[in-house]
């Protein structure tokens, strides 16, 4: 089975990317740096260190300082990318997997033990099966902290709407362990953020507080990443051209969100309107591979973005249309129209 986006790979050399997407060339693997051998590094996994870079731009700096072999140009996607050559992969890390082993395990450390407990929770009350779920992240891998994030991971579509639907519910409801960010909470969430996204605390507050796939259980942190199961994957690689034709922001309407749970997410849109920036009729959606990026608008909501814009030749039916790509850059954003 190919590498999915939750996925985590380790190079032979010991170095760890996270991989993004759900579609990879034949011979390589689209991943960004995550863990890398550090003798200064906070963390430790088989009585070695390991450093952990955050920021997109952190890690392409660190990449081309240490291991740009990885970086190289996508002639699909148009754009230099992290590519591992599945001939450096020694293994594949898969949440599903790792959760197996934590339900199966009798000696939990703190983390996990509430790895299994919001996951039971989730199952249970959404009515999904077992390997519907997994855990990703430094948890997944073995380099976690005691005060490292949980980040299960939902696959399949209709599982992803049932656990979603179902946090609603026990937001709504108040729940005495899974609870929305309080407003300091946001504010800590936003000075980490903006390092990497730039906007104002307002327009952070107004899309971040209403957001279900993010929170505190039992006053650790977690982001629920939501993935479609590969029978729901119509893409192979290079099935779509897509081509960079430059950078605008743009006002538009929300008409769907079916897809904004999902990492990578999708808006479609109407009416765009250019602000600044490259041509962007007739831009249809809007999209992401960061999961910051998801529950960000809603249908019928008026949005102000900025970011890549790419010409779209899906070739399976022959249409070509722009679409703004967000994620890129720190100036990328998506923000809710005043």
């Amino acid at each position: 089975m190919e590498a999915r986006e939750g996925d985590v790979i380790e190079t032979r050399g010991g170095v760890f990317f996270d991989v993004k997407g759900l579609v990879h060339p034949p011979s390589r693997v689209i991943a960004f740096i995550r863990y890398f051998p550090n003798e200064k590094g906070g963390r430790k996994k088989d009585g070695k260190a390991y450093g952990k870079v955050y920021s997109l731009s952190e890690r392409y700096t660190l990449l081309k300082k240490r291991f740009s072999q990885y970086l190289v140009y996508d002639p699909v996607f148009d754009e230099t990318l992290c590519e591992v050559p599945k001939s450096d992969i020694q293994r594949r890390y898969q949440p599903s997997e790792k959760l197996r082993e934590l339900r199966g395990s009798k000696r939990l450390d703190p983390v996990e033990n509430k790895v299994l407990r919001l996951t039971q929770l989730l199952k249970e009350e959404a009515g999904i099966p077992d390997d519907a779920m997994g855990i990703s992240g430094s948890i997944m891998v073995g380099l976690h902290t005691a005060h490292s994030d949980i980040d299960p991971i939902v696959y399949g579509a209709k599982n992803c709407r049932k656990v979603h639907s179902t946090l609603e519910r026990m937001f709504k409801k108040g729940h005495a362990q899974i609870k929305p960010y309080k407003l300091e909470e946001l504010k800590i969430l936003f000075d980490f953020r903006s390092k990497d996204t730039v906007m104002s605390f307002e327009s952070f507050v107004r899309t971040e507080s209403r957001k279900v796939l993010q929170g505190k259980f039992m006053g650790t942190d977690y982001f629920i990443r939501y993935v479609k199961d590969w029978n729901e994957i119509q893409e192979n690689y290079g099935d779509i051209q897509y081509k960079n034709v430059g950078h605008c922001k743009i006002e538009a309407k929300v008409v769907c969100d079916s897809e904004a749970i999902f990492t990578p997410c999708v808006y479609r849109v109407e009416d765009a309107k250019l602000l600044d920036g490259s041509q962007c009729e007739p831009i249809e959606e809007i999209a992401s591979f960061r999961g910051r990026f998801c529950e960000q608008a809603r249908t019928g909501e008026t949005v102000i973005a900025q970011g890549k814009v790419e010409h779209v030749n899906d070739r399976r039916i022959g249409h070509e249309y722009l679409r703004l790509l967000l994620g890129n850059k720190p100036s990328d954003c998506m923000i809710l129209k005043d």
